[in-house]
């Protein structure tokens, strides 16, 4: 594998509630359990205990949500043509219910927020550290699509991490056979890279009306074959649906902090 030049953490987003809105912060700092605190710490779930989120629940798109991370509130709306609620601004650690009351009126049925699991609710569990992608490999894959641009790719795409590598596909460096685990560093936290995440639905969707794009998926997966850099694919490739990468956080670099402009060095190099 080409482990070529080393390349600097252009972005870090935080999503406090799993599904909705990210927050985009300077610095960060890894929980106890190896997630990013802040991220995903909370869930929506419908009455069978299902999460409630893209893959599940187009309208979730439509729901815009504005975090104050400091105060601890989030601001929820959504386009009055939906009928919706009234905008309003809830505590997330002392007004749950209202959050649930409001996501209810919108949606037609009860749900509930879920905050209780130490390791949050991230979308992989086994590689349930930060995920990362290059703002090269957000540029080409938006210019496969009419109308889309990198940043909305990356709200399409909700990585964790964004690395200021201008290769597309840069960080497919972070990634070996499966099985392997590849170390790199961001500033002094250690992470170590495990697979391409196997993409689902959501990144086939309009990021704020929950439509569909036409042929996304057939369109990414053509392009995602042509575009292959050659030190890439490998054994995870059992399909070509996949897209930025998944992390675990070794035990030394739990409470660690990174901040925006840190280096990312793959360990070896």
């Amino acid at each position: 594998m080409d482990h070529s030049a080393a390349a600097t953490l252009d972005s870090i987003t935080v999503y406090p509630v799993k599904a909705l809105d990210g927050v985009g912060v300077d610095d960060a700092r890894i929980g106890d359990a190896g997630g990013l605190v802040r991220d995903r710490e909370f869930a929506v779930v419908d009455a069978d205990g299902d999460y409630v989120n893209g893959k599940n629940e187009r309208r979730i798109h439509r729901v815009s949500a504005d975090f104050d991370l400091g105060r601890r509130t989030v601001r929820l709306a959504a386009p009055r043509d939906d009928d919706a609620p009234a905008a309003a601004e809830f505590g997330l650690d002392d007004d749950r219910g209202g959050v649930e009351s409001w996501l209810a009126d919108f949606l037609g049925y009860d749900v509930s927020v879920v905050g209780e699991d130490p390791a949050g609710y991230p979308d992989d569990e086994e590689a349930d550290g930060p995920t990362v992608v290059s703002t090269g490999t957000l540029a080409e894959v938006a210019s496969w699509f009419d109308g889309v641009d990198a940043a909305e790719m990356k709200r399409r795409l909700r990585p964790n991490l964004v690395v200021d590598a201008a290769e597309a596909f840069w960080e497919d460096r972070l990634f070996g056979s499966r099985g392997d685990r590849v170390r790199f560093r961001v500033g002094d936290v250690a992470l170590d890279g495990v697979n391409p995440c196997q993409r689902c639905v959501v990144p086939t969707r309009d990021p704020d009306t929950g439509e569909a794009t036409p042929g996304f998926r057939e369109r990414f997966v053509e392009r995602r074959r042509e575009t292959m850099p050659p030190w890439s694919g490998g054994d995870w490739f059992d399909h070509d649906y996949r897209l930025m990468v998944n992390t675990e956080v070794p035990a030394s670099s739990r409470g660690d902090r990174f901040r925006v402009g840190d280096d990312v060095v793959i360990a070896d190099e």
